[in-house]
């Protein structure tokens, strides 16, 4: 019997199978970063009745973006679009977290207010590139926070999390993975502070826990959780112990009660466009260790590889991405072994329908053939 297809609890919620629509940066969104009817449509089309969805990487503070394109709720003006979404998730049966996120240093001035400079933990040369009018851009030398800021920043994800309360969503999940502000705030190689915010563990930790307890105190702990990327090394991030910080933050999460642990798992070689290697579970052998309640894996997973990671006990539902953009009715070809459609890279990022929207259900495939 497949544990991919049996029924979980995560939080307040019963879900009928542990297909979840990973958070993907799709880059759609309308003027003001209002999500619009477009975005509705994508994510209805990717709701099965008793599915959790988590959405696209929605910046929390005016000074958060790196992509233009990308949706926002640090305004109230924000709040009407995103209720599409949410209202068209639940037309079909299924919840959707809102996935919150600051890029940090992982930003262009371009798509900063006023075109000011990035913020970050620290004052440090990396790489990595943003997404503006001009197209895939290095990212502007970011200036280190004050301490004053980063309060403002913590009141900031609360706020953004009130809102998603007012935008129907079913609960939040803190983007602290791939190299945006909470990473940097954790990861050694990108924080340097000497301060409150930086040296030890623990208060490397401290912005991404004081956020955390501040969106509990909007929506209660068993609605809230956190993505980390324990091997994640995209936008120059690095750590002198990767082990010893993400178990110490995988224990600190496990305090709280959460909804769930989101992980990112470490492809072979790293390689993100090879699909056809085995995925490697070690983030979530290891988190298992520090965090007992609800896991969620994502990594590049495949119907087989979901399987194993479930059945070995290191994970309990399975974010799907690349597969779930070219298939919006992926947890039904997964269930029945259909062929899957071949996702086109190019149109991942920004655009219109094409490669958005337009992606054939089986059924309308099979009958078109």
């Amino acid at each position: 019997m497949s544990k991919l297809f049996s029924s979980v609890k995560v939080g307040p919620y019963e879900f009928s199978h542990r297909v979840v629509l990973a958070p993907l940066t799709r880059m759609r969104a309308e003027g003001g970063a209002v999500p619009g009817r477009l975005m509705a449509e994508y994510y209805a089309q990717r709701t099965s009745p008793g599915a959790l969805l988590i959405s696209e990487a929605t910046i929390a503070a005016a000074n958060g973006n790196g992509y233009l394109g990308a949706p926002g709720l640090f305004d109230d003006s924000q709040i009407a679009g995103w209720r599409l979404v949410t209202d068209a998730v639940h037309a079909k049966g299924g919840r959707i977290f809102l996935q919150l996120y600051h890029a940090g240093r992982q930003s262009n001035a371009e798509v900063q207010p006023a075109g000011s400079q990035p913020v970050g933990p620290s004052a440090i040369a990396h790489g990595g590139v943003a997404y503006t009018q001009s197209g895939w851009v290095p990212n502007t030398p970011n200036r280190a926070l004050e301490i004053d800021e980063i309060a403002q920043l913590v009141e900031s994800f609360r706020s953004a999390a009130q809102r998603g309360v007012a935008a129907g969503f079913d609960g939040v999940e803190l983007h602290a993975a791939n190299g945006y502000l909470f990473d940097q705030f954790l990861q050694d190689g990108s924080n340097k502070r000497t301060d409150i915010y930086g040296g030890s563990f623990e208060n490397r930790a401290r912005f991404l826990l004081e956020a955390t307890r501040a969106v509990i105190s909007v929506w209660g702990s068993n609605k809230v959780a956190v993505r980390l990327g324990p091997s994640g090394t995209w936008g120059d991030m690095s750590d002198s112990d990767p082990v010893g910080l993400f178990s110490y933050v995988a224990a600190e999460l496990n305090k709280l009660d959460l909804a769930y642990l989101h992980l990112i798992e470490p492809r072979i070689l790293g390689n993100v466009e090879d699909d056809t290697k085995d995925q490697n579970p070690v983030a979530a052998q290891l988190m298992r260790k520090h965090y007992k309640g609800v896991i969620i894996a994502a990594g590049g997973f495949k119907g087989d590889s979901a399987e194993a990671i479930l059945n070995a006990g290191d994970a309990d539902l399975v974010a799907f991405g690349r597969d779930f953009i070219a298939n919006p009715d992926l947890p039904e070809r997964l269930l029945n072994k259909l062929p899957l459609n071949r996702y086109d890279r190019p149109t991942f990022f920004g655009g219109t329908e094409v490669g958005y929207t337009d992606y054939p259900f089986y059924s309308d495939a099979a009958v078109a053939a």
